[in-house]
């Protein structure tokens, strides 16, 4: 049976689907904006949001309005942020904690849709330090500690927290934390660190190549060849003496779930992996992809020439200096590369998706066609 749903939950059900295929929608008709609220705010259960502060959000963003989004988490991000600085200052060590673990998590919201260029946005930066202070700020009013710790990677470091159960130095199992294609080391602590830190679980989160402040500042960008990544930090992980050996868990968020899978498959030194989700074919998945995927890869393509000649262009023009047998492929400001063996352009001509396509997770169920405001583009704030 289960429970109703939630005020404000929308529940569509396209035409030929049961109940068991129903599309859930979160506060907006906009698939990528429900799914996004609905991500900050499921971190309410650790600390990262407050459901009255998401639900009063929400009300002075438009529907798809990329630009009121990033307003009003920001706006939300920097009230909390302050407010967390004021409880520290007044020695109110409890509510500083819990304001700047909302504040860090708001400006990760804020940054959702400005991943077109996040090496040089101005924007981004402000937002990504918002994210990183506020967080470490509460992460140093934490009852079990925290270190931040740098991880040797190919002449360079890789930023990384260690989450402890104590401080006793005892040895523990300890779960390696991999984010996913918009996730950072700061959200670890809300999606598994808060939760394996009270079952006897240290937590190793760090970012990789394309992720985090790695592509912020160090401007490196993701890599197929994941092993790469994972054997470095498992070697850091195995100097440090709180880390049990033989007792170390792979996890992998969201497209780290295809990173990390890929990388298990060399780096035999874990003792478990946890696919979260499981991506077997990333390429399906982003076929599916919602509308505002379209309009940043629209953004980044050249529309003056079209064809076969245009492509080659473009391909010409951004080739990375690896040989012909590689591709680049713009995937919101990062650059995954892979082999490419037919050649094809950088951005073959691309259709949008059909109105009714199978959700690659959900089986053959449609996907509904917008109606009503929804279909027409940004509109106003929602009616709260």
């Amino acid at each position: 049976m289960g429970n109703p749903p939630a005020p404000g939950t929308k529940i569509t059900r396209p035409s030929g689907t049961d109940d068991t295929e129903a599309v859930m929608k979160f506060l907006f008709d906009d698939e990528s904006f429900s799914f996004e609220a609905l991500r900050t705010a499921g971190f309410t259960l650790y600390g990262g949001a407050d459901l009255g502060e998401v639900l009063a959000t929400a009300c002075n963003i438009g529907e798809g309005d990329e630009a009121s989004w990033h307003r009003a988490w920001k706006a939300t991000a920097q009230r909390l942020q302050a407010a967390g600085e004021n409880a520290r200052a007044a020695g109110y060590w409890v509510s500083a904690r819990e304001a700047l673990l909302r504040a860090s998590n708001y400006y990760r919201t804020a940054a959702d849709f400005l991943l077109e260029k996040p090496a040089t946005d101005p924007e981004m930066r402000v937002l990504s330090a918002g994210q990183h202070d506020s967080f470490a700020a509460a992460a140093a009013l934490f009852d079990t500690p925290v270190q931040a710790v740098s991880i040797p990677y190919e002449g360079t470091t890789l930023p990384a927290y260690l989450f402890l159960v104590d401080d006793s130095g005892a040895a523990r199992p300890t779960i390696i934390y991999n984010s996913g294609y918009d996730s950072t080391r700061e959200e670890s602590y809300f999606v598994i660190a808060a939760a394996a830190l009270r079952r006897g679980y240290n937590v190793l989160a760090f970012d990789g190549p394309g992720q985090g402040a790695v592509l912020r500042e160090q401007n490196l960008v993701m890599r197929p060849d994941w092993e790469a990544v994972i054997t470095p930090v498992v070697d850091y992980a195995l100097t440090r003496g709180e880390i049990a050996v033989g007792k170390i868990v792979l996890f992998g968020y969201s497209l780290g779930g295809y990173l990390v899978a890929r990388a298990a498959a060399f780096e035999h030194r874990v003792a478990a992996l946890i696919l979260d989700d499981g991506i077997h074919d990333f390429h399906a998945a982003l076929r599916w992809q919602p509308a505002a995927f379209y309009r940043v890869m629209d953004r980044r393509r050249p529309r003056r020439r079209r064809g076969p000649r245009a492509d080659d262009a473009h391909r010409r023009q951004h080739a990375a200096p690896v040989g012909a047998a590689q591709r680049d492929v713009g995937l919101r400001g990062r650059l995954l590369r892979r082999p490419d063996p037919q050649g094809r352009g950088l951005h073959p001509r691309r259709r949008r998706p059909p109105d009714h396509r199978s959700h690659p997770d959900h089986g053959p169920g449609q996907r509904p066609v917008p109606q009503g405001p929804a279909a027409t583009g940004p509109q106003g704030p929602h009616q709260c």
